[in-house]
């Protein structure tokens, strides 16, 4: 990555993550878990023709929207449910001038969320199709199942990420073992 895409990346958590030190080491830990991971598929499939500075820089940002959500065990003490991470993530990256930073962090949770299961699920976020759509935003997408927030120094294998996806439908199984053939 370039120092100016650094720079980006670090001046966005600076500005949002100032006052919470513990999340935000959280926070960068977890993310450059997933942005090595993305980096790595960037780097094993030069077909897939994917924007590895972006890739790098959009893995950064991507979970930039938790703090203004309540998960007390990773240290966030917004009002918002956790599920709404992504678009809340992604408006900040919109006020901040990176619409194609906002799209992978909106696009991120789960293997996206679909508007039929938003309506079936009454998600409390907006109305819309929120799935991942160009190959950067899959590939963060997908790097990101390997990591949670609660167990950061740990990679998931295959089989516990799909075990996580499961808990909310098949149709994210499915997609997550597509990307398997695709990015494994």
């Amino acid at each position: 990555m370039t120092a100016g895409g650094e720079t980006l990346w670090m001046g966005v958590i600076d500005k949002y993550y100032s006052d919470n030190q513990p999340l935000r080491e959280l926070l960068m830990l977890h993310s450059r878990l997933v942005a090595d991971k993305a980096l790595m598929i960037v780097d094993a499939h030069p077909e897939l023709e994917a924007d590895r500075a972006f890739v790098e820089e959009a893995s950064m940002l991507h979970d930039v929207g938790i703090f203004l959500t309540d998960a007390e065990p990773i240290h966030c003490h917004g009002k918002y449910h956790y599920v709404c991470h992504g678009y809340l993530g992604a408006d900040l990256l919109r006020t901040e001038g990176l619409p194609r930073h906002a799209l992978v962090a909106e696009r991120h949770t789960g293997t996206g969320l679909t508007l039929k299961q938003i309506e079936e699920r009454d998600l409390p976020v907006p109305h819309r199709d929120m799935v991942p759509i160009s190959i950067e935003e899959k590939i963060i997408c997908f790097a990101d199942k390997f990591f949670s927030k609660t167990r950061p120094d740990q990679e998931k294998t295959v089989e516990q990420a799909e075990r996580s996806l499961a808990k909310f439908g098949q149709e994210g199984v499915l997609l997550f073992r597509q990307w398997c053939s695709e990015f494994l």
